[in-house]
């Protein structure tokens, strides 16, 4: 059975389908990309799986478990976390803060606990510190958990952005154009950081993203949507020599 089985999943805005009939399957382990032209849907995709908009049709299973329709919360907790196209940090925030606020699930103690310092208070906040310290240095940003996330330069922010989701302890991972604003050399390092997050916690990643280099890089599967269809799903080599796939988007090679 596929750890995320989403079928004939699909939504309308009045009279306009934003998705209709999607269906993908993904595997423990897998990296899976989800490419198309800008508003074929695929952020619209993302917000169906995490509870942001309701689906008018279809379903949602995660091992097995239907989530279809749930909350943004209780899919957090059933474990799917996500990052966005715009960093949404809390920028007035320590870089440590910013981790501990995504452990909120795993480790609860009372206000009470919280207003008095109590034994239970201080010893769940060590570990929670070493917690975020801990997933902070998968992203060698063990150096700056005092700083203001704001003050991080934006290829650190965008880690932090990750390693907060990261936090949630989620199955799945979706990244929503996670290399955007990065150069070349930032673009590249992402690419190694993807792979190792998929192997140190374990977990699927999704991602969307429009650098093809890195898509065809790292990803195993890969579906691309159009006007909110489907269109292709495969391999990277399937999807680069799929015709439907270069005139809808990734355009034909010049000659000569």
């Amino acid at each position: 059975m596929a750890m995320l089985d989403i079928e004939a999943l699909g939504i309308s805005f009045g009279g306009l389908k934003a998705v209709d009939n999607f269906h993908v399957q993904i595997e423990k382990n897998e990296l899976y990309g989800l490419i198309g032209p800008n508003g074929a849907g695929k952020t619209t995709v993302f917000n169906l799986l995490t509870g942001v908009y309701k689906p008018t049709s279809g379903q949602i299973l995660l091992d097995g478990d239907n989530i279809t329709g749930l909350s943004c919360e209780e899919i957090n907790k059933k474990g799917i976390a996500r990052t966005f196209q715009n960093i949404r940090l809390f920028h007035n925030m320590s870089v440590l803060d910013n981790v501990k606020a995504g452990l909120h699930n795993h480790y609860l103690y009372s206000t009470l606990d919280g207003i008095l310092r109590t034994p239970k208070y201080r010893k769940l906040e060590k570990e929670m510190d070493a917690k975020a310290l801990e997933i902070l240095k998968v992203f060698d940003l063990q150096d700056f958990v005092d700083y203001k996330a704001s003050n991080l330069p934006y290829g650190q922010q965008r880690k932090l952005e990750i390693a907060r989701a990261l936090a949630t302890e989620p199955k799945l991972l979706l990244l929503d154009e996670p290399a955007a604003g990065m150069n070349p050399s930032e673009t590249s390092e992402l690419m190694d950081n993807i792979v190792k997050i998929r192997d140190t916690f374990g977990i699927a990643i999704m991602l969307i993203e429009h650098d093809m280099n890195l898509v065809m890089g790292i990803c195993e599967g890969i579906c691309v949507l159009n006007f909110g269809k489907i269109i292709a799903k495969g391999t990277p080599n399937d999807i680069q020599a799929n015709p439907a796939v270069i005139e809808a988007y990734l355009g034909k090679k010049k000659e000569g």
